[in-house]
């Protein structure tokens, strides 16, 4: 099991204060997030519900700092993401935060090997093809790593995300509707891989998803609307 503990293992790994933004249309200004506060706690798995359009997956962006807020501060990992350029939230987002979307989001001309080995060779990693090897042997791929995307069911494609996104042992996994591709029973077995990897490596997860039973099976569940969180739910309060 990997440890992510330091200096800062008791700040919380994703800090929201006062959120907000803001967005130009042809329409006019549009309210995404009106002031959102959120801690998530250093290795928690975190649901995040709600109806389409209710600010979940900009959430998300804010929290990987690839959307700037038009009001707030945003400390992930211990680092204020507000005042970083692109180049330095880039070398902060490989470091720290893997991402599984809904699309799978692979290189069609890359293998499944070549698409795992890709933030590893971006951060200038020699084994990164060994490490990308065995971290496809996790995600029950070892006999697929020369095959590309078109080769593979859904599931499988899911599963080489799942790879590339787990590969680098990211303090952060940020996880956006990753079964609504998938039929149930593929589903299933994917959020068992993927909460099986986030408990194994100690890596904090927070999970976009409409389905409230695999919400549930988080620590804890926010209900978003209309750009706030509106109201949340403790698995241990439950029990």
């Amino acid at each position: 099991m990997t440890s992510h503990d330091g200096p800062d293992a008791l700040e919380p790994m994703i800090r929201l204060a006062g959120v907000t933004l803001k967005l130009r249309s042809a329409a006019g200004e549009v309210n995404v997030l009106r002031g959102v506060d959120l801690q998530v706690a250093a290795g928690e798995a975190v649901g995040l519900v709600g109806p389409s359009g209710a600010g979940k997956s900009t959430l998300m962006m804010i929290a990987a700092g690839l959307e700037t807020p038009t009001e707030g501060s945003v400390r992930v990992a211990g680092r204020d993401l507000t005042g970083l350029d692109e180049d330095a939230l880039a070398r902060f987002r490989r470091d720290n935060v893997g991402i599984v979307f809904q699309a799978f989001r692979l290189v069609p001309t890359m293998s499944a090997l070549e698409n795992v080995a890709i933030p590893l060779e971006l951060a200038g990693r020699r084994d990164a093809f060994e490490a990308a090897e065995a971290a496809l042997g996790r995600v029950g791929l070892a006999a697929r790593v020369g095959h590309y995307p078109d080769q593979l069911s859904g599931g499988e494609q899911q599963r080489v995300a799942i790879a590339r996104a787990f590969v680098a042992s990211p303090r952060l996994l940020l996880a956006d509707e990753p079964t609504g591709n998938l039929d149930g029973r593929t589903g299933e077995s994917i959020i068992d891989l993927l909460f099986g990897l986030a408990r194994d490596q100690g890596t904090t997860l927070l999970l976009i998803t409409h389905d409230t039973v695999l919400a549930g099976r988080c620590d804890r569940v926010l209900h978003i609307a209309d750009g706030r969180i509106v109201g949340h739910d403790s698995r241990m309060a439950a029990e």
